[in-house]
C-alpha cells in the first residue's frame, strides 16, 4: 500500500466522525485506499431525450453577462433531466459537461434499485401559475419503484448566486427499512476518461486539470467512497452483493470514475420519509468548488429556490417571463392555455451561453448520446449553427425579447470567416457551418443560407427598431456587406479540410448539411438575403452595391424553376411536376444521382422530395398560389408513396380527437434509427443501410405557416375568418403541442412506426435524437405569433415587392 493509500485510511475514520452521523448500517464495509480497476469501463454520454433542462436567469449589463448586472453573480451551471434522473450538467461554457448522470440508489431487504432502471417517473414544474404554465425551469420529479417498495421526490434547480446544482431528495419507504445512496458519474472537463476522484473533509471531489466538482450533502454522508466505473464503484459493488470496500481515492491513473455516498436510512413508519439536500458544486480549484457548496448550503433551499424563481424582490425566471410583452396575448393562440409557449420561452433563453452572450445553441443534448463514446471533448448539439440560431433569434423577437435578439445578432460577428479566422487562407464573408460558443471551429462546410440569414435577421431587427439606422450602417460595413458580396461573387473556401470554389447560388451544403447543388430552401434565403442587403446598402449610401445585390437576387430567382422544378419526375402516382430536394446542375429534368449519405445509397434526384420549397413562400420569393408550389403539394403530402420515399405521416394520439400531420426531412433520409435492427444512428461505429430519418415536428410548424399564407391570400386583404384561424390552430399548433414530451420539451424527431422498435417508442413520441431542439421550440413560438398577428412572422414584404417590379 502506498503512502497516499495509508493516509486515506487514516483519514476515513476522522471524516466519518467529523460528519457526526451514525455509522452506516450497510453490512460489512471495509476501508481501503486507492481504488483498483483503472481506467474503468468505456464511457458513453447520457440519453438524449431530455424531459427537462435548467439554469438560472441572468440579466445583461450592456448586452453582456456580468456580475455588475442587477442579478449580480453570473451562475454558469446548466443541467438536464432524462429517464427520471439528472444527466449532463455543464459548468463554464454551455457545452462543457462535468457529469454524465446523478441518481439515487436504494438498498432494501434483498434488493438494490436505481432511479433510472427501476422506477416510473413523473416530471412536473415546481412553480406554475393558475393555468399550469411554468414560471421557471425548476422541476419536481417523482420516481416510484415499479414494485412499490419506495418513492423518491426530487426538486431540481441551480443556485443563481453561485456555481451549484441544488437537488432536494425526499425518500419514502413503502416496504421496510431502506438505505439511500447517491451515485454520480463525473465526466469532468467534457469527457469521461481523464478524471480523478477522492473523499475529502466529508465531501467527494472529482477533477480533470483545472475543472473541479464537489458533491456534498446538507446532512453529511454516513459513508463516502470513490472508484472506477464498472470496476470498483459503489453501485457495482452493491449490485454484485459484495461487501462494500470504501475506496478513498482513485490513485495516480485517471479514468472513468464514480462518486458514491450513503445519505442515510429511512424507516417505513415515516410517511414523509427523510429529506436530503444534495449539492453538486463547480469551480476551477478544489477549494473553489468546496466553497461554492458551502455558500449554497448556507443560503439554504428556500432562499436559493426563491431567487431562482424570482419571487418578491428577487430577480429570477418570473421576471424574464414578465418582461415579454407578447406572452399573455399570444397564449390565446395556443390550445393548451400557453403551457408550451411559456416553456418554449424559458427553454430558448436557457440555451444561451453566459460567457459569450448571444451564443444560442441548437440543443442541450448529444444526439443518441447513450451509444456515443465520451472519450474526448464533444459538443453534440451544444454548439452554434447560424441557421438554427436565426430561428431562435427570430422567435425571441416574436416574444418581444428584443435585448436577447439584438445580443444574438451582435454575437454573429464571432462566427463569420475573416482574415483572422484560424486556419483560413481562402475568401471571407461567409459564416461557419458549426462552431463552439467561443467561436472555435468545428465543421467548416459552406451553407449559403447560413450566410444569408444574418442579413435577414439584421433587416428584421431594423424594422422592429431594435437596431438603429446608425447601428445597422455600422454592421453593414463590418459584417453584412462581406456576407452579401459572398452571396453574389462566391469565392474560395479554404479552411481546414475544405478547399472548394463556391459559385452562388449553388451551395456546398443545403440546410441538411449533406448535399451540394441548387436547393429551394437555400435559394429562398439567398434571394431574401440579397434583397434585404440591398435595402440596407441604400441606407448606408452604397447604391452601387445595392444595384449589384438586386440584380443577383432577380437572376437567382428567375432560374429557380429551371433548376429545381422537374416536369418529368419519376415518383409513383405523380404527374411528374414538383420541386425536387436539390439539383447538382442547372436542369431539374436531367437524370443525375444524389450522393450517398447516412448509410443510404444515392437515388435519382427526381425521386427525392423535401419541404424546402415552402420557404420560398415564407420569405416572399414566390406567391402561395404559384402554380409550381401548388403542383408540388400533392407529392409532398402523398402518404401512399413507398416508405423510403414517403415524407408525410398522419398521427393519432390517445384520447385526442383528430389526426395531426408531420413530415420527414426528405425521402431516403438516413439520419435516424436503423429500421431493420433498431440500433441508434451510428451506434455500430459507422452508418448502416437501414438507417432512417424520422418525422421532425418543426415541419408541422412550417406547414402551418404556409397554410396561414394561403388563408391570407384567399381572404384578399380582409381578416381571415375566425373559424379558419381556429382550424389552423387546432391542427398545426395543437400537433406541435402533442409532439412535446411530459416535461414539455419538443424533440428533433418523433417515431413514425416504421421498422423495428426495441426502444418501445410510441407513435409520435420523441426519439433519442435530440430533445429539446431549439429550432422546434422556435418554430412553435413563431407559428403562435403568426396566427395571433394573422401575418407570417418570417415573411419579408420587401422581397415580394422587389421581385414583382
Amino acid at each position: 500500500m502506498n503512502i497516499k493509500s495509508t493516509l486515506a485510511l487514516a483519514l476515513l475514520s476522522a471524516t466519518l466522525v467529523g460528519c457526526q452521523q451514525p455509522a452506516t448500517s450497510t453490512a460489512a464495509v471495509k476501508l481501503a485506499g486507492s481504488a483498483p480497476g483503472a481506467s474503468g469501463e468505456t464511457p458513453y454520454w447520457a440519453y438524449s431525450g431530455k424531459t427537462g433542462i435548467g439554469t438560472s436567469y441572468e440579466q445583461y449589463h450592456q448586452l453582456q453577462y456580468s456580475n455588475d448586472a442587477p442579478t449580480s453573480t453570473v451562475s454558469k451551471v446548466w443541467f438536464s433531466v432524462a429517464e427520471g434522473i439528472i444527466t449532463e450538467t455543464m459548468f463554464g461554457l454551455i457545452h462543457q459537461a462535468q457529469i454524465k448522470d446523478m441518481q439515487l440508489v436504494i438498498k432494501g431487504a434483498g434488493y438494490v434499485a436505481t432511479e433510472r432502471d427501476d422506477t416510473d417517473s413523473v416530471i412536473e414544474y415546481l412553480a406554475t401559475d393558475a393555468k399550469g404554465r411554468p414560471q421557471s425551469l425548476a422541476y419536481k420529479i417523482t420516481n416510484t419503484d415499479k414494485l412499490g417498495r419506495f418513492k423518491i421526490i426530487k426538486h431540481i434547480f441551480t443556485d443563481p448566486d453561485g456555481q451549484t446544482l441544488f437537488v432536494r431528495h425526499q425518500v419514502i419507504s413503502l416496504q421496510g427499512e431502506i438505505e439511500a445512496f447517491v451515485s454520480v458519474n463525473p465526466y469532468v472537463n467534457n469527457n469521461g476518461v481523464g478524471d480523478s476522484a477522492k473523499v475529502v473533509d466529508g465531501a467527494l471531489v472529482a477533477w480533470d486539470q483545472d475543472n473541479y466538482l464537489t458533491l456534498k450533502s446538507s446532512t453529511g454522508f454516513e459513508l463516502a467512497m470513490v472508484g472506477f466505473t464498472g470496476e470498483s464503484d459503489g453501485l457495482s459493488q452493491l449490485q454484485a452483493k459484495q461487501a462494500l470496500i470504501a475506496y478513498q481515492d482513485t490513485g495516480e491513473q485517471a479514468g472513468n470514475v464514480s462518486m458514491f455516498a450513503k445519505l442515510g436510512s429511512v424507516a417505513q413508519q415515516s410517511a414523509q420519509g427523510k429529506t436530503f439536500d444534495v449539492l453538486l458544486s463547480f469551480g476551477n480549484s478544489e477549494a473553489e468548488s468546496l466553497q461554492q457548496a458551502n455558500q449554497t448550503l448556507a443560503r439554504g433551499y428556500d432562499q436559493v429556490l426563491a431567487h431562482y424563481n424570482g419571487e418578491g424582490e428577487l430577480i429570477g425566471w418570473q421576471d424574464y417571463l414578465s418582461s415579454l410583452p407578447q406572452l399573455d396575448s399570444l397564449a390565446a393562440s395556443t390550445t393548451d392555455d400557453g403551457k408550451l409557449l411559456y416553456t418554449s420561452a424559458l427553454v430558448l433563453k436557457a440555451q444561451e451561453d453566459k460567457t459569450h452572450a448571444g451564443a444560442l445553441i441548437a440543443s442541450l443534448s448529444n444526439p443518441w448520446g447513450d451509444t456515443v463514446k465520451a472519450v474526448e471533448g464533444h459538443t453534440g448539439y451544444k454548439a452554434v449553427w447560424v441557421r438554427d440560431f436565426y430561428q431562435v433569434a427570430m422567435a425571441l423577437l416574436a416574444l418581444g425579447d428584443t435585448q436577447s435578439a439584438k445580443t444574438a445578432f451582435n454575437y454573429l460577428e464571432k462566427v463569420q470567416v475573416n482574415a483572422q479566422t484560424p486556419g483560413n487562407s481562402g475568401d471571407t464573408g461567409w459564416f461557419l457551418q458549426k462552431t463552439h460558443v467561443d467561436g472555435e471551429l468545428e465543421w467548416v462546410g459552406v451553407q449559403l443560407d447560413q450566410t444569408a440569414m444574418p442579413i435577414m435577421l439584421a433587416w428584421k431587427l431594423w424594422q422592429a427598431k431594435t437596431l438603429s439606422d446608425a447601428e445597422l450602417v455600422n454592421w453593414y460595413q463590418k459584417m453584412l456587406k462581406p456576407a452579401a458580396d459572398f452571396l453574389v461573387h462566391g469565392g474560395r473556401a479554404k479552411i481546414l479540410w475544405n478547399d472548394t470554389q463556391i459559385t452562388p447560388p449553388m451551395t456546398q451544403q443545403e440546410r441538411w448539411e449533406e448535399q451540394a447543388g441548387h436547393s429551394p430552401s437555400t435559394t429562398a434565403a439567398v434571394v431574401a438575403g440579397l434583397i434585404t442587403a440591398a435595402d440596407i446598402a441604400q441606407l448606408a449610401g452604397d447604391t452601387e452595391s445595392a444595384s449589384v445585390y438586386l440584380n443577383a437576387a432577380r437572376r437567382y430567382s428567375a432560374d429557380i424553376e429551371q433548376q429545381m422544378v422537374t416536369t418529368k419526375g419519376q415518383l409513383p402516382q405523380s404527374d411528374g411536376h414538383y420541386y425536387i430536394r436539390i439539383s447538382q446542375d442547372d436542369d431539374a429534368n436531367s437524370q443525375t444521382m444524389l450522393a450517398s449519405n447516412n448509410g443510404r445509397e444515392g437515388l435519382a434526384k427526381d425521386l427525392i422530395l423535401d419541404g424546402g420549397f415552402l420557404e420560398l413562400v415564407r420569405y416572399g420569393v414566390r406567391a402561395v398560389d404559384d402554380s409550381h408550389i401548388q403542383a408540388s403539394l400533392a407529392e409532398y403530402d402523398n402518404e401512399t408513396l413507398p416508405e423510403n420515399l414517403r415524407v408525410k405521416y398522419s398521427f393519432k394520439f390517445a384520447e385526442v380527437e383528430g389526426s395531426f400531420p408531420g413530415w420527414r426531412r426528405y425521402g431516403n433520409d438516413g439520419y435516424g434509427e436503423d429500421e431493420a435492427t433498431g440500433t441508434n444512428y451510428g451506434e455500430l461505429g459507422g452508418n448502416t443501410p437501414g438507417q432512417r430519418g424520422r418525422v421532425w415536428p418543426f415541419f408541422t410548424g412550417e406547414r402551418g405557416h404556409f397554410e396561414l399564407a394561403r388563408a391570407l391570400k384567399n381572404a384578399d386583404g380582409k381578416p381571415v375568418a375566425p373559424q379558419k384561424i381556429a382550424a389552423l390552430k387546432n391542427t398545426y399548433v395543437k400537433a406541435m403541442e402533442l409532439f412535446a414530451n411530459q416535461g414539455m420539451m419538443l424533440p428533433e424527431q418523433v417515431w413514425d412506426n416504421v421498422g423495428v422498435n426495441p426502444h418501445g417508442y410510441q407513435f409520435g413520441e420523441g426519439t433519442n435524437s435530440a430533445t429539446p431542439l431549439a429550432w422546434t421550440h422556435a418554430e412553435y413560438i413563431k407559428l403562435v405569433r403568426s396566427l395571433h398577428d394573422q401575418q407570417v412572422w418570417d415573411y419579408y414584404p420587401i422581397v415580394s415587392r422587389t421581385l414583382q417590379q
